[in-house]
């Protein structure tokens, strides 16, 4: 019986991170208010009441993609980098991986970029996840960038939490490029604005 029970709950675990992979890419192109339980249902050839019954309602379906997608970027994007041990090593893989995320991964640009747009006036758990999934993300090139300052690749007193933001303002200007855009030079303008950033930073 108890055996039975194990693979039963595996099974359903398999199939609700199957539903989560393909809704990532889904809500990537249309937004999280865009992805349909109906158009999910029959893209993994399930029922609505079946697929329905792993989240219970959109909005908790919502709030699991963004924690399915952030667990996944965090495999992707921030695991290898943050074992690096000089901050602008960090920096430069955070940054790249970003761009490989968002170019290459999704289908449809980067997922957290689509849902803040949808949902940075609208308060409620999606909101609240964002905000604290941004912040850490602000974190991460903040924490590098101090780890430069110590190492002496950054000059001291640099404001991190402006080199953060300043970072940020790049790749969503590589999102705007590559994805509305579509501009063959999008990387290429990426990286150069990062240069000029690491070399204004520098003692």
């Amino acid at each position: 019986m108890l055996s039975s029970r194990v693979v039963k709950l595996d099974k359903g675990d398999h199939t609700r991170a199957a539903i989560l992979e393909q809704a990532i890419q889904m809500a990537s192109v249309v937004g999280l208010d865009g992805l349909s339980i109906g158009g999910l249902a029959e893209r993994m050839h399930l029922s609505k009441s079946g697929l329905f019954a792993h989240f219970g309602s959109k909005d908790a379906l919502q709030l699991a993609i963004l924690k399915s997608g952030f667990e996944r970027f965090g495999e992707l994007v921030v695991a290898d980098a943050m074992r690096l041990p000089r901050g602008v090593a960090t920096i430069r893989a955070l940054f790249d991986g970003w761009l490989r995320w968002s170019h290459e991964r999704l289908d449809g640009g980067c997922l957290f970029v689509t849902a803040s747009v949808e949902f940075d006036d609208r308060p409620g758990p999606v909101r609240e996840f964002l905000v604290d999934a941004y912040r850490r993300w602000f974190g991460m090139f903040s924490e590098a960038a101090g780890r430069a300052i110590g190492d002496g690749d950054f000059r001291t007193g640099l404001d991190c939490e402006q080199f953060a933001h300043d970072i940020n303002g790049v790749m969503l200007g590589f999102n705007l490029a590559d994805r509305l855009f579509n501009d063959p030079h999008a990387e290429r303008r990426a990286h150069h604005a990062l240069e000029r950033l690491l070399e204004d930073a520098k003692p």
